[in-house]
């Protein structure tokens, strides 16, 4: 099969959230696939010191700071974007937070900072962002979902339901836009190591119980997603619709 395929040149991706972590990986992983790249963030130094990163390797990278849980702060972002500069051709909402703390003590602040977070922004960067793509007839929207989506442990109930809900607006949104022709899934990381899984990382008991309950045996490693994200954002995956890929090491399929 040919690699034309999966080459993503040509194509502007905007990733949310992606200063660090998964989201600075995929945007790298893009950024060799031949995309140009958007970062976004709140922190307007961090993501000068990431696209600083990025260019490094040789990619065309914009920063586009907002804070996406602001409705009219990222709808006005997007717009100027597409009328300065260009337009959108991938999203990866990749924007989240985590919370831990047992449920019957979780506080009410928290929970709402986590339905902002990791759900509503999904919302508010989708609907500006496919707005314009519905208008060009094609985009790919791409959600970090979580294993969470599926599965459930204690301390992390509200972040849970908001991972469950990203898979769900998933499909709505494909249920949607499909006939506009749009591709938007979910991208579900298992455990990886990132500075929002760090204290878990740092934590021997946790580690050990991870390597026994994930048949690979082991943390993923952020550049692991890499691939998944690609085939959602190419023509490789141009019938692929409201689905969520997980990239786990196997721990959503074994007990």
């Amino acid at each position: 099969m040919s690699t034309d395929l999966f080459d993503l040149t040509g194509t502007r991706a905007l990733v949310t959230g992606s200063s660090q972590g998964i989201g600075l990986a995929l945007a790298r992983g893009m950024a060799a696939a031949g995309a140009a790249i958007v970062l976004n963030g709140r922190d307007t130094a961090k993501l000068d010191a990431a696209a600083a990163t990025l260019r490094e390797t040789g990619a065309t990278v914009d920063t586009l700071p907002f804070d996406a849980t602001d409705h009219d702060a990222v709808r006005a972002a997007v717009d100027a974007f597409e009328a300065g500069t260009g337009a959108i051709d991938i999203l990866v909402n990749n924007a989240g937070m985590q919370h831990r703390t047992s449920l019957e003590d979780f506080p009410a602040d928290a929970f709402e900072r986590l339905l902002q977070t990791n759900i509503a922004s999904v919302f508010h960067v989708g609907q500006a962002v496919a707005r314009h793509m519905i208008g060009r007839g094609a985009g790919k929207i791409i959600n970090i979902a979580s294993v969470q989506t599926a599965l459930a442990r204690p301390g992390i109930a509200p972040y849970t339901a908001t991972k469950g809900a990203v898979g769900n607006l998933t499909k709505g949104m494909a249920t949607d836009w499909a006939q506009h022709g749009l591709q938007c899934n979910a991208l579900a990381p298992g455990y990886f190591e990132t500075p929002l899984n760090q204290a878990l990382v740092d934590d021997p008991e946790f580690t050990a119980w991870l390597s026994k309950r994930t048949p690979a045996g082991r943390w993923g490693r952020v550049e692991e997603l890499v691939g998944a994200c690609i085939f959602l954002a190419s023509d490789a995956s141009s019938f692929v619709n409201g689905t969520t890929l997980y990239v786990d090491g196997g721990i959503t399929a074994s007990l």
